[in-house]
């Protein structure tokens, strides 16, 4: 059996793609979903799929041990950043060591570091001109979307793309590629 531990942010649409795709799958469990805002739409999602889902505040995560030891008693095999914005701390990069996952909407190197996130990015890839972008798929370590790159995968853009259909073609990117690229690392565990 391997254990998923999700972290989100936001609404959690790909905190739901991901729960979605494994549930059929008798060897994968998500063993909970941890997020760090306690309006967080993502945890109506939890409610609503049936799945437990944890809110922790800034001192839980960066000055006590208190989200490493929630991580512990789940023993995750993977922990997966699902549009989760605060930067993961050294010591729970320590304790999970090649197991924390996150995945950012565009082409890395570009576009990454610290406050590049949602519109955001799509709005400098607007503002570049860029004539593709895409998602990557990294191992996390302790810098911003510097880590180790898992899986890139590209999309074209039109000149006529806005910010909304940039976003959308890196949705699209994310909800079919992320779920693989997870239970491929599971497979390889």
């Amino acid at each position: 059996m391997k254990n998923i531990v999700l972290f989100a942010s936001g609404s959690g649409s790909n905190v739901e793609n991901i729960i979605h795709h494994f549930h059929d799958k008798p060897n994968v469990t998500i063993a909970g979903v941890l997020t760090n805002k306690r309006d967080a739409k993502v945890l109506d999602r939890c409610n609503k799929l049936k799945i437990n889902g944890l809110y922790f505040n800034r001192t839980a995560f960066y000055e006590t041990d208190c989200v490493v030891n929630i991580l512990k008693s789940l023993q995750p095999n993977l922990i997966v950043l699902a549009g989760f914005l605060w930067k993961i701390p050294s010591g729970l990069i320590e304790h999970f060591p090649n197991q924390i996952v996150n995945i950012h909407p565009a082409l890395l190197p570009k576009y990454g570091g610290k406050g590049m996130y949602g519109n955001h990015v799509h709005q400098a890839v607007k503002d570049n001109h860029e004539i593709e972008t895409g998602i990557t798929i990294h191992y996390v370590n302790e810098n911003y979307d510097d880590g180790a790159i898992i899986h890139q995968s590209k999309t074209v853009l039109s000149p006529k793309d806005g910010v909304l259909e940039i976003a959308q073609k890196v949705h699209a990117l994310e909800y079919e590629h992320f779920p693989k690229v997870i239970e491929q690392l599971l497979s390889e565990m």
